[in-house]
Order: C-alpha cells, then structure tokens, then sequence
C-alpha cells in the first residue's frame, strides 16, 4: 500500500535529494530551535523535529556548511508530520548561497 500524501510529496521535487546530516536553526513566529536534516536539495529540505510547525509557516533557516561556511535563507514549511518532522521549501535563495550548497551536496 502506497501512502497517498508521500506519493504526492515526492512528485513535487523538482530538485534530486542528497544525505546531508547536520543541524539547522530555525526561527520562526511560533517556534526557534534547532533539528537535524534528514535530506536536502538546493530546493529545500526535511528536518527532524518535535516543535509544532504548521504548513505555511515562515522561517529563517541557518545551514552550516564545512570550511565554517553557512547558508542563511527563509523557507516555508510545505508538509508538516506532526512531533516528527516537517518538509520545508527555500525562499529567495541567491546565486551564491544555491552554489554553496551545490558544492556541498552529494551528487545524486
């Protein structure tokens, strides 16, 4: 049996997805922390978290990267799994901070 919603998620990708574990901080109006991704394109990402992040919500995200290069964006939460997680897409991601991530990301 196939989960509809996970199917509908994943046809929406428009980016290749790559394992990259890290800790990202967030902020946002109802909540600020810090989860680990689970992965993570140039288009967005997922993280593990417990905090209450509803769909739609507003972010600012800190990524940090090797070589203490970081990339700092705002994202909206497109799904949210409730106490585990949400998928979150970039907003307004610039030229330089899509090549930071290019360059750190696995080829997929």
């Amino acid at each position: 049996m196939v989960d509809d919603n996970l199917s509908k998620q994943v046809e929406r990708r428009g980016d290749g997805r790559s394992r990259l574990i890290v800790d990202v901080f967030f902020d946002g109006k109802d909540a600020t922390g810090v989860a680990s991704t689970k992965d993570i394109s140039v288009g967005g990402f997922y993280m593990n978290t417990r905090a209450v992040l509803p769909e739609g919500s507003l972010l600012l995200v800190r990524i940090p990267l090797r070589k203490g290069k970081q990339v700092v964006c705002n994202a909206e939460v497109i799904y949210s799994n409730p106490g585990l997680g949400v998928g979150v897409r970039f907003q307004g991601l610039t030229k330089e901070a899509r090549a930071l991530l290019e360059n750190e990301l696995p080829h997929v």
